[in-house]
């Protein structure tokens, strides 16, 4: 047989993570859960399958890149700006808080100084992938309380690459206090390393934004979605890489700035829309290759020590970011979120620890608490989020809920209208769909789940719910129990049939009506009581016959062909129009409600 470690590690892995992570659903349990188990199981320290332990963590790091790079195309250089003020100051203090907290249990075992400085060190940094992932879940990656994590992230990962290159320099001096030259040497390779990182962000910001875009352009312009998704990948791999290699810096650092000079791009979201499968699989790969680290008998070996760690993790961390961030001025919510975010320590620790024991700084029992550490922190993260989310819930008063400041979230309110046209996402078919209702006067209230159109949404007048519609607070919020239609414009079938299925269970009225792309989410979508599925193949091979038919009948009077886009405007809008008030009683629920003439 073949020998296939990479092929078995990303099988093994994935198919490991998928069982678990439904489980964990099913739980009602966070998925991450499920895949830092599967890596447990996958593992060397646990009997049965084990995946390559060399493979896994560099099949992780593309999971960061991809991360990292999906953020940068939704963050400008003016939101990273825009927080420079405390993420900079609060994560250097947060940094120091918890190398001092890591300095004093260190003593406690008796290890050094050096060490204990280094043991701090490496828990004092957030996982890119653990905070990303909790922030796009609760929509936050847009909003002020999001913005201020992932500045304070930036700085955490510079501060982690500036110590990853003076740690083997300042162990020489440490090793060797005789060598004079030692402390020169550390001065030099401090200054190179922060011009060199300097540079590279100068060069993405001045150059970079101007020379990506165009590349995406002109191989948008071949008209090749394989080209186009290869250009992305190209782009983010590829600057990552070259961050590492030619600028000391990290793959995140370095895929975040690409990502973020492409935003001003039309095509982002088409970039951010390619990546986002490969971005969720190796996302998960990164947990798997985390839970093959964790031998569990350090639990039972250490447990005082681990409890020790974890508490500097979760409560030092935390207290320290939620103590900082108020004295900025920032309300409690911003606080809490930002200090929840960062209880928790991921790949850079894995590094650095891992460097400590090469250069003989740390011992091996200080590499197991880290690893147990960053374990059982990254598993207890989303149950802090449910816990803080209960809290607001039932401790804020509504003027605290309203007293957002200028980049936070929308309070949501419910619209205060009945008898109105629910369009479930606002893309182009949705924008056009909005307009044209719009034009005829009928009531209309988009429900979108990207910031960017919400506040589009907002801006042009349109009474709209921030959300994805398949949580049912977010219909409640739209009034599905009372409006006349929903139309659904998102591109997944499969998600637009369980929104209809709820929809359908709070309105049994309503005339729904969805866009599909195969015969499969037709059947499916039609299954859970839409009244019509809309493929847009088959009105694009209709429109096409009608406008031929048309085509021929003017030659054949010799009138001349005059294919009048006003007249087929019109047209659509009519269509549509009879559609809501007619809809087809073979397929539509008893009891069917017309829709009010507009």
């Amino acid at each position: 047989m073949h020998s296939t470690p990479l092929i078995t590690t990303i099988v093994g892995g994935l198919v490991l993570a998928y069982l678990l992570g439904m489980l964990a659903q099913r739980l009602k349990i966070s998925p991450l859960v499920g895949y830092l188990a599967a890596g447990v199981l996958a593992g060397p320290f646990t009997p049965g399958f084990v995946a390559d332990t060399s493979l896994a963590p560099e099949l992780a790091e593309i999971g960061v890149i991809l991360l990292m790079f999906g953020v940068g195309l939704h963050f400008s250089l003016k939101d990273l700006l825009a927080v420079k003020n405390i993420a900079i100051p609060g994560a250097i203090c947060q940094i120091a808080v918890a190398t001092i907290l890591g300095l004093g249990l260190s003593s406690l075992f008796g290890w050094g100084l050096f060490a204990g400085i280094v043991f701090g060190l490496s828990l004092s940094t957030a996982s890119t992938v653990v905070l990303l992932r909790a922030l796009e879940e609760r929509q936050l990656i847009e909003s002020q309380r999001g913005q201020i994590a992932i500045g304070w992230l930036i700085v955490e990962d510079l501060a982690m690459v500036l110590t990853l290159v003076l740690l083997p320099a300042a162990a020489s001096i440490i090793n060797n206090p005789e060598a004079s030259a030692s402390t020169s040497d550390l001065l030099i390779s401090l200054s190179i390393t922060i011009g060199k990182v300097v540079a590279f962000i100068l060069i993405m910001i001045f150059i970079g934004r101007r020379v990506i875009p165009w590349l995406l352009a002109r191989t948008a312009a071949t008209g090749s979605r394989e080209l186009f998704t290869l250009a992305v990948l190209v782009l983010a791999l590829g600057i990552a890489y070259a961050a590492v290699a030619l600028f000391d810096a990290s793959f995140a650092l370095g895929a975040f700035f690409a990502g973020m000079v492409l935003n001003e791009s039309e095509l982002s979201h088409r970039a951010a829309q390619d990546t986002l499968p490969l971005r969720d699989a190796f996302a998960v790969l990164f947990f798997v290759s985390v839970g093959m680290l964790f031998d569990p008998m350090v639990l039972i070996n250490h447990p005082l020590g681990v409890l020790g760690v974890l508490a500097i993790i979760i409560i030092g961390k935390s207290a320290a970011a939620l103590l900082l961030v108020r004295m900025f001025g920032h309300n409690r919510r911003t606080a809490l979120t930002v200090a929840v975010s960062l209880a928790q320590i991921g790949e850079f620790a894995f590094i650095l620890a891992g460097m400590g024991v090469t250069l003989e700084v740390l011992n091996r029992q200080a590499n197991d608490l880290i690893l147990a550490g960053a374990i059982v922190s990254i598993m207890l993260n989303p149950v802090l989020f449910t816990l803080l989310d209960r809290y607001l819930e039932k401790t804020e008063t509504p003027e605290e809920q309203q007293e957002e400041e200028t980049l936070e979230e929308i309070t949501q309110v419910p619209v205060n209208i009945c008898g109105h046209t629910i369009i479930v996402g606002y893309g182009r078919v949705g924008a056009m769909l909005a307009d044209k209702l719009h034009n005829k006067g009928y009531p209309v209230v988009v429900v979108e789940d990207t910031r960017a159109r919400f506040e589009e949404l907002a801006e042009r007048g349109f009474p709209s719910v921030m959300g994805n519609a398949v949580a049912q607070d977010v219909l409640e919020l739209a009034r599905a129990d009372c409006a006349s239609a929903l139309l659904l414009t998102i591109p997944n079938g499969y998600e637009a049939g369980e929104i209809v299925a709820k929809a359908r269970a709070m309105n049994a009225h309503m005339t729904i009506i969805v866009r599909a792309h195969y015969d499969d989410e037709r059947t499916y979508i039609m299954e859970r009581g839409a009244n019509r599925v809309v493929i847009g193949e088959f009105e694009i091979a209709r429109a096409m016959s009608t406008l031929l038919v048309e085509n021929q009948t003017d030659h054949e009077f010799g009138c001349p062909v005059n294919i009048n886009p006003a007249a087929e405007t019109e047209t659509e809008g009519r269509s549509l129009h009879d559609m809501l008030r007619k809809p087809e009683t073979d397929s539509a629920p008893e009891n069917q409600n017309p829709h009010p003439s507009a």
